[in-house]
């Protein structure tokens, strides 16, 4: 689905990745990790056209994505969750819907929230409530379902967990799981619970000082004692 090879890539003169060579599965939850700093959300960035390109190739279905800009990238049919400021806060939970599917025509517009509206049941039961008002989960749930709407191929999440309690963010990783089963979307996730991460993911990729040093299936990575002890804090091996 998504093909990277030889990238070096950073922020101007900052190099945060070196000759960084993966393939992002179809259908599969692609789990990114790796220890604060490795480039994590960086590789994000760098396909989704967020940063400065040094070399390197980046294609999507064949497709070379370096060179184009992030709303063209997105039209693709490629979504990005950043970390932060996902949502409208100072618009409702509609108003916020209407700002992610603005292209749409109205029976396509329905069509499309009936279906998201399945997956994401907050969607219809705070409708008329202010984005803001929302607790952080439901804010991540609303994102996700913003993004959605756009029918997308492949969805990326920046760390979609950050700052939520254990329950809720339990409850973001079974509706990413569910995006793949349900929707067959192809995840891109970044994730700092590694273990969380690693159990639900079906590839790992683990990235260390901007270089790739594993890839592989997930529960390989999780059981391997060295890599995860040594990177994950994972202690052996679980």
């Amino acid at each position: 689905m998504i093909e990277i090879k030889n990238l070096n890539s950073g922020y101007r003169k900052l190099q945060v990745l070196f000759d960084v060579s993966a393939n992002f599965q179809p259908g599969k939850i692609n789990t990114v990790v790796g220890p604060n700093g490795s480039g994590k959300s960086t590789l994000l960035k760098s396909i989704f056209g967020l940063t400065t390109i040094y070399s390197g190739s980046v294609k999507f279905e064949d497709m070379e994505l370096v060179g184009k800009p992030p709303h063209e990238i997105a039209r693709l049919g490629i979504a990005y969750l950043p970390q932060l400021s996902k949502i409208f806060e100072n618009l409702s939970v509609e108003e916020n819907m209407m700002m992610a599917g603005y292209t749409l025509d109205k029976s396509e517009m329905e069509e499309r929230l009936k279906e998201v509206c399945d997956i994401f049941p907050i969607v219809k039961k705070y409708w008329r409530t202010r984005a803001g008002l929302l607790s952080g989960g439901e804010r991540q749930m609303l994102a996700m379902a913003m993004a959605l709407l756009r029918r997308p191929k492949v969805m990326m999440f920046d760390e979609p967990t950050s700052e939520l309690a254990p329950k809720v963010a339990n409850s973001v990783l079974e509706k990413i799981v569910e995006l793949r089963d349900a929707m067959r979307v192809t995840i891109i996730l970044v994730e700092q619970n590694a273990k969380k991460a690693l159990e639900i993911g079906d590839r790992a990729y683990l990235l260390v000082g901007g270089r790739l040093s594993f890839e592989g299936g997930c529960e390989e990575l999780l059981t391997h004692s060295q890599l995860s002890t040594l990177y994950l804090g994972l202690t052996g091996g679980q």
